[in-house]
């Protein structure tokens, strides 16, 4: 059975070391965050989820993170075959923008009345708002996420598991982390996500390039992440997958 492999990558480093290291990861994040004022509304975010803490209870919450072809969406789905209710960040915004009424009317009010036609979210119309415009797609990042939270904090309350799931591009860079216990990432070597992306949604090269470049650096984001999945076509996906359920099922039976 292939190994999971958790944050310590060297079996040499001490706790104190990985905790070093963690915090300045974390630190760095957060500087590039502060430092960029197109990042202003996700800091804003992570602000207000910071002082406004939802309480856990006892079901371990566990985020499912990757960057753009890397495959979380896959090992999401080995999950729910294992009976692990998952909650899909990507869909939940795309029904919360057409059902939301504040957020319809924050959206509007932030690019147009055109970005709904006849009450239904006008996607093409958005897109090319905020495709080549990263303030833009800040702004709306920094209204679509908070009302994503919040949806996923009430779906998580109506779930009855040891530990559910949250599978999410954006974990970090939206602050839904701080409301997780674990966060498991799905790495991919670049060139990997780049061909899978390309195939899956007929995009060419430099197009995915310029989604993957928008998103946290991916070395970053597995370093944040408590446990990684390889999902690498070198290593089996669902050892890997089985072998941190069974982890996710003790740490719950101990919480």
């Amino acid at each position: 059975m292939e190994t999971v492999s958790f944050f310590c990558c060297n079996p040499r480093t001490t706790i104190k070391e990985i905790i070093t290291m963690k915090k300045e990861i974390e630190l760095s994040l957060f500087l590039t965050i502060v430092s960029n004022p197109i990042n202003r509304g996700s800091f804003l975010t992570f602000l207000l989820i910071i002082f406004n803490p939802i309480n856990r209870g006892s079901m371990i919450r566990i985020g499912l993170t990757g960057g753009i072809g890397s495959g979380k969406t896959t090992v999401a789905k080995i999950f729910e075959l294992l009976g692990i209710p998952v909650y899909y960040a990507d869909d939940a915004a795309k029904r919360i923008m057409n059902e939301d009424v504040e957020l319809k009317t924050a959206i509007q009010k932030q690019f147009g009345k055109e970005a709904y036609d006849s009450g239904e979210l006008n996607r093409d119309y958005l897109s090319a708002k905020v495709f080549t415009d990263p303030f833009l797609l800040e702004i709306l990042n920094s209204l679509v996420h908070p009302a994503t939270i919040r949806d996923a904090a009430n779906w998580m309350t109506r779930q009855e598991a040891p530990y559910i799931i949250k599978e999410a591009a954006l974990i970090f860079e939206s602050g839904s982390a701080e409301l997780l216990d674990y966060v498991i990432g799905v790495y991919a070597p670049s060139p990997l996500r780049i061909k899978r992306t390309m195939e899956r949604n007929h995009l060419s090269y430099d197009e995915v390039k310029q989604r993957m470049d928008k998103q946290l650096d991916e070395n970053m984001k597995m370093k944040l992440c408590d446990f990684v999945v390889y999902n690498d076509e070198q290593h089996l996906l669902i050892p890997q997958v089985i072998e941190l359920h069974q982890k996710m099922l003790s740490l719950s039976s101990q919480k």
